[in-house]
């Protein structure tokens, strides 16, 4: 199958219950929607935030199968990193002086590996990466000339009726070798007082995020410090939710959440500038937010994170990582927490950081 006809649309890979879908979009963006496909870049402390709706014109089933015969690619893929680990740790430090000094108390600090002229064929890259993480939101989506190849794991916001949830996560451990390492893994991940405040502070965030537009006394924590196990990390994983006032809008919703908790710090505007000027990349749609507005309005949105950005013209390939720095954090562990976050986008696309 080829979306080479399509100029813009997204596909979700078939499960044990559901054929692969093939959802087509509006060659054009358009103003808020139902029946809507919609993906928000990262937003940084400056800027405004600038949603594109585009409509859904049609689905398409389709047969393509996870155990299809896979192109490999033939030679390793050299990337680069745009900061040097040793530029990487000497911001970490920078970082925790802010903290120290009480200007934040958490933020999230990421970097990019990219390569150059590259040619890869997008949809069996996004079936290898599906079959090895069977992320809950993968999806592989095509605006243009610029591929998403998708396997998030965090939902950053649902809304069914007046019901309105989100579910951050920080904490990540690496899966064990075998069921009595996973299991002391899983338990060392529960119990790490960094990872615990990591989370917690995002959670604070996020309930004050939704009180902006919750009825009052409605915003609650329904899950805290719950660990998640996916095929290659175990992560923490908390869900807050509220009730909406009647008639709030999509923008109401998004102006008082967007960008996510889980992917700014705390307080969040300080985090953003932050943000601004230590990372050394253009986030774009990384640690955005993308996913559908069916037709009574209920919608449900990814944050686009564990994936690679493809453009097909210029043939540039960059993926983005990070993590969530605290007082506690250790630069080096923090680091190979990067590479771990990495470690399924390198195998998929047979690449090796210079």
């Amino acid at each position: 199958m080829s979306f080479e006809p399509f100029k813009n649309c997204f596909f979700e890979p078939a499960t044990k219950d559901t054929p692969g879908l093939l959802y087509l979009l509006s060659d054009d963006p358009v103003e808020y929607t139902i029946n809507s496909f919609v993906i928000i870049p990262y937003t940084n402390s400056t800027s405004k935030i600038d949603p594109c709706f585009y409509r859904l014109e049609g689905v398409i089933r389709t047969d393509v199968s996870p155990l299809m015969q896979y192109t490999d690619v033939e030679y390793p893929i050299r990337m680069k990193s745009r900061t040097p680990k040793e530029e990487y740790i000497k911001n970490i430090h920078k970082l925790k002086e802010e903290i120290q000094n009480g200007n934040i108390y958490e933020i999230n600090y990421c970097i990019e590996f990219y390569a150059e002229n590259i040619l890869i064929d997008p949809l069996n890259i996004f079936l290898k990466l599906n079959e090895l993480a069977k992320a809950p939101y993968s999806q592989l989506i095509k605006l243009g000339d610029e591929y998403i190849i998708c396997a998030s794991p965090e939902l950053f916001l649902a809304k069914k009726g007046n019901t309105v949830y989100t579910k951050p996560i920080k904490g990540t451990i690496k899966r064990g070798k075998n069921k009595e390492e996973d299991l002391e893994l899983k338990n060392e991940l529960q119990n790490n007082l960094k990872e615990r405040t990591e989370n917690v502070m995002a959670v604070d965030v996020a309930r004050n995020d939704l009180s902006m537009f919750a009825k009052k006394g409605s915003v609650s924590v329904n899950k805290l410090y719950n660990i998640e196990t996916f095929e290659t990390v175990h992560q923490m994983v908390s869900t807050v939710s509220c009730e909406a006032k009647e008639n709030t809008s999509f923008k109401k919703i998004i102006d008082s959440t967007f960008p996510m908790a889980s992917m700014t710090g705390a307080p969040k505007h300080k985090a953003m500038e932050l943000i601004n000027s230590h990372e050394d990349f253009e986030r774009n749609y990384y640690s955005g937010t993308m996913g559908t507005i069916d037709e009574k309005g209920d919608l449900t949105l990814s944050v686009i994170i564990r994936s690679i950005f493809y453009n097909q013209k210029t043939k540039k390939i960059s993926i983005a990582v990070g993590g969530a720095i605290t007082y506690l954090s250790d630069p080096e562990k923090e680091y190979q927490e990067c590479l771990l976050k990495a470690s399924a986008l390198l195998k998929v696309l047979n690449a090796e950081i210079n």
